[in-house]
């Protein structure tokens, strides 16, 4: 536990509270101010972005080019602002963290936090963040409880069981080992462990609040169901998968009140997450998100963007600005009944390579994760998985529901498949006891090809 950092964050989280009552101009010329203020750290500080903006410095953001991961990556010592840090260190750093062991909430040099991507959706990503910076990511996450209406402090701590990646370069690690404290006592569990250890571990220590992957709550939401579970949280929130309504329906079963679903991400921390109401509301006050199409033109409210431009209002070390994501989103108005302002996020669809790309009779079509939802939710007990493969569709049901049975899955699966256009695809349906994950432990619904190669 960092003292001082605790109290930045609670400093923040205070100071926070009184932003949830600012009104759609309060919003708006904020997100000017900082962003002129962001503009003026990158340019001064980070070689890249001064070239990669040539021209355009005065220009209206919708104007400047993106930046993709992979043109971070390559250019990353140079768009860096201090001369202090290089990417072949900061590797060195997140490799020994992984084999020698230690705790990755301990800043590196006394000054920096890093953490990284699995790589999934191409190049692997590393991110680095300041004292200053590195509050705000831990102040990002602690919101979800504040605007859940879930509070912590001295008196009462928040007591929260994380279900994810034990894995130390993971941003979900270094958050929960920065966050350890008397104020929020945190118990790690690995999604890969066995359900028993997991089951064993959470009834020993009773959270107050249940975070983690979709695919991981559902399988406990099963176990709370069968009695073997035996935790009351006050909140579960989901964080880092899509929350199928489904999952939802079923977690609410489990513990007797809808779940929370957060949007985060490595890159940006904290991006939205639900009032009271279950709204989700985007941090607008941290970050710009821009919903865009395929050729990177602004999609109206209330339809779903193709990919997704964030810039980072508090990002200094290593300054996002228009930084794309490949997540699908939807965004709806401002206005809900908890009185905030900021804009509702209607829905979170996946990401591009959540989709499958299949032959059909008229040349390529894209198959989204939804056309197998209302199949393989009911199926598939404790959640399911599509993996294309060279040849086939590979079928992963963990466990399967009363009645199912592989076959009417198989029969399902091809009918739904040749109604959204797709030419004759041979599938295989198992079943399974787990789930394939990423390095990261996700279980992302569908892997596309290239994840599979």
């Amino acid at each position: 536990m960092d003292p001082s950092l605790i109290a930045q964050v609670l400093f923040l989280r205070a100071a926070w509270r009184q932003r949830d009552h600012w009104d759609d101009a309060h919003i708006t010329a904020h997100q000017e101010h900082a962003l002129q203020e962001l503009r003026r750290a990158a340019y001064a500080g980070s070689e890249f972005y001064r070239h990669h903006h040539a021209g355009l410095h005065n220009a209206p953001l919708d104007q400047l080019p993106p930046v993709t991961k992979a043109d971070l990556m390559e250019h990353f010592d140079e768009a860096l602002t201090t001369p202090d840090l290089r990417l072949a260190d900061l590797e060195n750093h997140l490799r020994a963290l992984t084999q020698a062991g230690g705790d990755p909430g301990l800043p590196w040099q006394g000054k920096w936090w890093a953490a990284a991507t699995a790589g999934t959706t191409g190049r692997r990503g590393t991110f680095v963040w300041n004292r200053t910076e590195w509050a705000t990511v831990l102040a990002s996450y602690a919101r979800a409880n504040d605007w859940a209406g879930i509070s912590a402090g001295i008196t009462r701590p928040l007591k929260m069981a994380l279900v994810s990646s034990r894995i130390p370069t993971h941003q979900s690690a270094v958050v929960g080992a920065s966050l350890r404290s008397k104020i929020v006592p945190a118990l790690r569990l690995d999604v890969t462990a066995p359900m028993e250890e997991t089951v064993a571990a959470l009834n020993g220590f009773q959270p107050r609040i249940l975070v983690g992957y979709a695919s991981a709550l559902k399988p406990l939401a099963a176990e709370q169901r069968a009695g073997r579970l035996r935790i009351a949280p006050q909140g579960v929130m989901s964080a880092s998968e899509v929350l199928s309504p489904h999952a939802a329906a079923e977690l609410e079963a489990a513990w007797g009140s809808k779940p929370f679903d957060v949007y985060a991400a490595t890159e940006t921390a904290g991006i939205a997450s639900p009032c009271t109401y279950r709204n989700r509301h985007v941090y607008e006050d941290l970050l710009i998100i821009e919903p865009v199409d395929t050729a990177g033109n602004p999609v109206p409210n209330g339809t779903t963007g193709a990919k997704l431009l964030v810039t980072v209002l508090f990002s200094r070390t290593l300054p996002l600005i228009r930084y794309e994501m490949s997540d699908t989103i939807k965004l709806g108005g401002r206005g809900c009944p908890c009185g905030r302002s900021f804009t509702v996020l209607q829905d979170i669809e996946g990401r591009l390579e959540d989709v499958l790309h299949l032959p059909g009779e008229q040349g390529t079509i894209h198959i989204h994760p939804i056309v197998f939802h209302h199949i393989l939710d009911e199926a598939g007990y404790n959640g399911w998985q599509v993996i294309q493969e060279p040849t086939k569709l590979r079928v992963l049901l963990a466990g399967l529901a009363p009645g199912a049975s592989t076959e009417n899955v198989r029969t399902a699966v091809t009918a739904a498949l040749k109604k959204a256009g797709a030419a004759a695809t041979d599938v295989e349906v198992h079943i399974t006891e787990h789930l394939e994950r990423t390095t990261l432990g996700k279980a992302p619904f569908v892997r596309a090809l290239k994840e599979t190669q």
